[in-house]
C-alpha cells in the first residue's frame, strides 16, 4: 500500500489519498474519474510513500491530512 500526494496544476492544492497502484491511480484523478479531484485537473505526483500495511497506510495519511502534514507537503519544490 502506498501514500501519495498529488497537486493540482491549476490552482496548487494538495491532495492525499492512498492506494495499491498509484500510477493508475494518478491516471484515474486525471481522467476526472474522482468526484472530489476531477475540478481541479490536471494532477501532479508530488510525494509517494510505501507502508507496510493498510493500517499504517491509512494512519500515515490522516498524518498527512492534517496541518501539520500539508505544511510539510507544501515544501516540497514545485
Amino acid at each position: 500500500m502506498y501514500i501519495y500526494a498529488l497537486r493540482s496544476e491549476i490552482d496548487g492544492r494538495i491532495y492525499v489519498g492512498m492506494s495499491s497502484n498509484v500510477e493508475k491511480r494518478l491516471k484515474e484523478h486525471n481522467a476526472g474519474y474522482v468526484f472530489s479531484t476531477k475540478g481541479y485537473r490536471p494532477w501532479k505526483l508530488i510525494y509517494i510513500e510505501k507502508a507496510l500495511n493498510r493500517l499504517k497506510a491509512r494512519i500515515r495519511e490522516k498524518y498527512l491530512k492534517s496541518g501539520v502534514g500539508k505544511e510539510l507537503l507544501k515544501s516540497i519544490p514545485r
